[in-house]
């Protein structure tokens, strides 16, 4: 049982808050200052553990890079970002590099930006062929190799950072597609990590696309490693297999994007209901079809459709119509599988 706290360990939290509050009042007046007060406890709490100076400025670099990084994407929040992964050792005659190039100017067309880690080779042939002006670097600090590109050194939406957890956070948090080409260590622990993170759920819906040259046999190589080391031995399901798709054409993997979002538009979670948002509803049949179809995801209940948003998502997309299910966080390729038919509905089969 908690032990009762003393008065006058009652009075020091309360002359800290008041503090805190203060403070914020003079120097950070505003929106969310409950959160902002809560990150002051933390730096007090800090203190109070006696923390290590290593680790402190751990955190202080951390939390610089963040909300630096946070200002920068800021003005673009209403544009849609691929992140493309790739070799940086990529050679600019390469039939990868010219792939890379191709997919990012029809995704610039498609009023797209792109997201690299501002390197050469597959870094550089996206930014190549979406321009500067539509791309982003988050570039790495590294003792070899890493370089900025020409084409984004210098541009204001260049950022460095020094953690490559902290920059992977930026890469996947600001992307609604991640691409990735064919590449060494880092490469693979990217892709490994995005799709991670999608199938335990910690990161939304987006489409993960391996992209070969054409006839290129990279990811159709990795796919046969997954399925007979992962897949055959139960360490992934089936249902793990519709997280990503593999092609050796650029437009094919510009149009699985545009098809991902042609119903579909985002999705959170609301308390423990999972709110799906598209662009136009669906007919009664088809919800009933998806309740007969996808009962195993969900944690109870039943899917139903509604008009608008929820009240808890005031100001987020408010006319659009949404799906709203107790998701049981745990079927992400069933989930996946779920949105394809969704997309599918109302689309002429060629």
């Amino acid at each position: 049982m908690q032990q009762p706290q003393s008065p006058d360990r009652v009075a020091h939290r309360q002359a800290r808050g008041d503090a805190i509050r203060t403070f914020l009042q003079e120097f950070a007046p505003g929106e969310h200052e409950d959160l902002l007060a809560e990150m002051m406890v933390t730096i007090c709490r800090l203190s109070q553990d006696k923390a290590i100076r290593g680790d402190i400025k751990v955190l202080n670099h951390t939390l610089k890079e963040l909300r630096y990084a946070y200002k920068v994407f800021a003005p673009y929040e209403d544009i849609m970002k691929c992140t493309i992964f790739g070799s940086a050792r990529t050679r600019e005659d390469h039939p990868q590099y010219i792939q890379c190039v191709k997919f990012a100017q029809l995704m610039h067309q498609m009023g797209w930006m792109v997201i690299t880690g501002a390197g050469d080779g597959i870094m550089r042939a996206g930014h190549h062929g979406a321009t500067r002006e539509a791309s982003f670097g988050v570039a790495i600090s590294l003792p070899f190799e890493q370089s900025t590109n020409a084409i984004i050194e210098g541009d204001p939406k260049l950022m460095n950072f020094k953690y490559f957890f902290t920059r992977k956070l930026m890469f996947l948090k600001e992307a609604e597609a991640v691409i990735l080409f064919p590449g060494g260590f880092g490469t693979q622990d990217e892709g490994f990590e995005s799709l991670t993170l999608i199938q335990t759920g910690k990161s939304v819906p987006v489409p993960v696309i391996l992209v070969d040259e054409p006839g290129g046999t990279y990811w159709q190589h990795w796919r046969t490693y997954v399925m007979s080391e992962l897949l055959r031995t139960g360490m992934i399901g089936e249902d793990d297999m519709s997280l990503f798709s593999i092609t050796d054409d650029a437009q094919e993997a510009v149009d699985e994007i545009a098809h991902f979002y042609s119903r579909y538009h985002s999705s959170r979670f609301v308390n423990d209901e999972f709110v799906m948002r598209m662009k136009s509803s669906l007919p009664a049949a088809v919800i009933d079809k998806l309740n007969d179809d996808y009962e195993d995801l969900l944690n109870g209940g039943d899917i139903r459709q509604v008009a608008k948003a929820l009240p808890e998502e005031a100001g987020e997309f408010e006319d659009l119509p949404r799906l709203v299910f107790s998701y049981d966080k745990k079927s992400a390729g069933r989930l996946r599988q779920m949105i394809n038919e969704i997309n599918d509905h109302g689309v002429k089969k060629a």
